[in-house]
């Protein structure tokens, strides 16, 4: 997957499905989501490589955990109906295994699910590469964390 091809085909989508939900589109945003996608998975990846193999606990790009993230966008107070929302547009139940394994294949449910997690932060979408990283370090909680990585991101 290239970036513009992610971007084209998911995050913007992701963001104009979000939009109908109340949650204004933009470019930060858009670039944001490509970011993360970026450092957790180098677009290569749509489960977690683990010893060679994607058998690991994470999904998508944006490498959502099941008993993490997945249950992050749907039980917190300013995100849960906003994803239960996205998931029935998408035929997917809202509960954490079901989005967990829709997000798989189902990349704009994935950014959706990206572009929510980075929501339920309390703060203003990231402006610095500085920014960017607090944010992502806060709502992601990376086990191998990469700072080195992340500006060129």
């Amino acid at each position: 997957m290239t970036p513009i091809r992610l971007l084209q085909t998911a995050v913007l989508p992701a963001l104009n499905e979000l939009a109908t939900e109340g949650i204004p589109a933009n470019v930060n945003a858009a670039r944001f989501i490509l970011a993360i996608a970026l450092q957790e998975s180098s677009l290569i990846h749509r489960r977690q490589v683990v010893n060679g193999t994607e058998s690991g606990p994470a999904m998508s790009y944006w490498q959502f955990e099941k008993g993490g993230g997945c249950v992050d966008v749907l039980s917190h107070p300013s995100t849960a109906l906003k994803m239960k929302n996205i998931c029935g547009s998408f035929n997917v139940l809202s509960d954490p295994a079901s989005l967990w394994e829709a997000m798989r294949y189902q990349d704009i449910v994935a950014a959706s699910a990206a572009r929510l997690l980075i929501y339920s932060l309390p703060h203003s979408l990231p402006e610095t590469a500085n920014e960017g990283w607090d944010q992502y370090v806060s709502a992601w909680r990376p086990g191998k964390p990469r700072p080195d990585e992340w500006a060129e991101n």
